[in-house]
């Protein structure tokens, strides 16, 4: 069966989850050809459309918006998402008011159908991203209407928040090409910290009673949480976005990816890709070698991994029933699948703080989400632990000084208490 000229990257939800065999290869050629991170971004991409999945009508026109613009990215410009700035998106604009005429369809089909044969989803040869219209049979010259525009700049919009709260960019080019372009959106304010908009962190008492939950239920049931306690540790401790830990098309974590320097004996972990195509190394601490070295013995491996070792970091413990990992058992886990095992630890944490009689926190651990870990373990790095920014930085990924310093006394309830006892004059008795 033939492949449309633009290929579709996301079927209807419940099959999304499933994965796409055709798909995955597809990205995988795409980040070894093209852009260096567009595995990680498709990832994201995923994660951002499963949001809306319970909206039929926002899925279809999410997904659509999204696989046009990412198909321009990754393979017209052949640049991450993350680069486009106000110029690239006048480019990307032009690309959907002028398209190339064979990417025109003149009626409506789905992007994937049932290969009966197979018994599998695949791309429609027939469908196209744009759709043209017919005037008593005859072909019309494409025409982006404003309102067609103006959605397609709110999807992008929606998008690039996702990706600014993930600490994917640091910049919403399609807001910025909306304030400055002939529809005039009123500017918006500054995306500062402001109180009202502090770093979400889990408090000193929430992060105790995640960490007694994680360790509470891998004795209870350590074929489940033994995974969930390593996890959680490694989150924390390397400062991890879930994405850098989870399996996607065309990279499978591993073991080795903790490394010794034989010089030095000192371990860390390597992170291959990660946001921008980057890649960097996180010092381990000692305690996160401990957690390594208990997880691996109940894996039954060697305390410590071996240059070669090629296990995968974390594996489901049931072989899956359906999707491109049918049967497999020590299939590596998804994005999805990690977020779900640290959702509920969060949650059971927090039903032990309020059994505790700590509601009100019980009630803020249960707005906080798994990227709040990561916020966490920078938080307590360098206002608890005095490791030196530029340290914390290096370990982050952050590509400025000045995001890591966000992180500097971030709760008011902090800068209130060291306030509460100063004096105004300290002679006077």
């Amino acid at each position: 069966m033939d492949t449309p000229p633009v290929f579709p990257l996301f079927d209807a939800p419940r099959f999304l989850e499933e994965g796409n065999a055709e798909v995955n290869q597809h990205i995988a050629w795409l980040t070894l050809n093209r852009v260096p991170d567009a595995a990680f971004i498709y990832e994201h991409a995923m994660e951002w459309l499963l949001e809306s999945r319970h909206s039929e009508n926002n899925y279809k026109t999410y997904r659509s918006e999204l696989t046009t613009f990412l198909h321009w990215c990754l393979e017209v410009e052949q640049i991450s998402p993350t680069e486009v700035t106000r110029r690239t998106m006048n480019r990307y604009v032009d690309y959907c008011q002028s398209p190339p005429g064979h990417l025109i369809a003149y009626r409506n089909v789905a992007q994937f159908v049932t290969d009966k044969a197979l018994n599998e989803r695949r791309p429609n040869p027939l469908w196209r991203p744009f759709l043209g219209k017919k005037t008593d049979g005859a072909e019309q010259p494409y025409r982006l209407s404003d309102k067609a525009l103006k959605t397609k700049m709110a999807v992008l919009s929606s998008f690039y928040g996702y990706l600014i709260n993930e600490e994917i960019t640091e910049r919403n080019p399609a807001t910025i090409w909306m304030r400055h372009s002939r529809f005039g959106a009123p500017a918006a304010v500054p995306a500062a910290l402001f109180e009202e908009d502090e770093v979400r962190v889990f408090s000193d008492l929430q992060w105790s009673y995640v960490m007694n939950t994680a360790h509470t239920l891998a004795e209870s049931n350590p074929e489940r949480h033994e995974r969930t306690l390593f996890l959680v540790s490694l989150m924390y401790g390397c400062y991890l976005r879930i994405s850098e830990v989870a399996a996607r098309p065309g990279f499978s974590p591993v073991m080795s990816q903790f490394r010794r320097d034989s010089k030095t004996g000192i371990w860390s972990f390597y992170i291959p890709v990660s946001k921008g195509g980057k890649k960097r190394t996180v010092a381990v601490s000692r305690e996160l070698l401990d957690a390594l070295k208990r997880y691996r013995e109940y894996l039954g491996l060697p305390a410590l991994p071996a240059p070669s070792d090629a296990t995968p970091l974390f594996v489901r413990h049931r072989a899956a029933g359906r999707g491109r990992d049918q049967g497999l058992l020590n299939a590596n886990l998804g994005i999805r699948q990690l977020r779900e095992l640290l959702n509920e630890l969060l949650a059971t944490a927090a039903d032990a703080a309020m059994t505790d009689g700590f509601d009100q926190d019980a009630a803020e651990m249960r707005t906080l989400t798994v990227h709040g870990i990561r916020h966490t373990g920078i938080t307590h790095d360098i206002n608890y632990n005095n490791r030196p920014l530029s340290h914390v930085q290096a370990d982050a990924g952050h590509d400025s000084i000045d995001t890591t310093s966000q992180y500097l006394h971030t709760s008011k309830t902090e800068r209130h208490e060291s306030a509460a006892n100063k004096r105004l004059d300290r002679l006077r008795d």
